[in-house]
């Protein structure tokens, strides 16, 4: 599997989140507690952009009904989900931010995998 840009560091407050896309696939990358971490930008309860929820320490809200997503593996903390979100792996290298994909079935990680990166990566 190969690195794909995603953005700057720059383009990701601390504690904050932002949406990339990668063609029909949408991304919400969080820089959080040192880390910049990459979950699918979809609530599996409800079709609503998880990065335009509240992040707090390694989760980020769904905004809509308050679920809570595991950033390192994606699955939820609290109800109503029930179902997990797709984590990717992300490499930081200088204020480049660096996202595996080799299609969403191939860079998709349902917690297993080592999702986000320390920013000495």
């Amino acid at each position: 599997m190969s690195w794909t840009p995603a953005c700057r560091l720059a383009d990701i407050p601390e504690g904050g989140a932002v949406r990339v896309e990668f063609g029909d696939l949408p991304v919400c990358l969080v820089h959080t507690e040192g880390q910049v971490y990459a979950i699918r930008d979809v609530c599996s309860h409800a079709e609503v952009p998880l990065s335009e929820g509240e992040v707090e320490d390694t989760t980020v809200e769904c905004w809509l009904h308050g679920s809570r997503f595991d950033l390192r593996t994606g699955k939820p903390t609290g109800l109503p989900a029930t179902e997990p979100v797709p984590v990717y792996d992300t490499k930081v290298d200088g204020d480049a931010v660096y996202i595996q994909l080799a299609g969403e079935a191939g860079g998709v990680d349902f917690g297993g995998g080592a999702a986000g990166r320390s920013l000495e990566s």
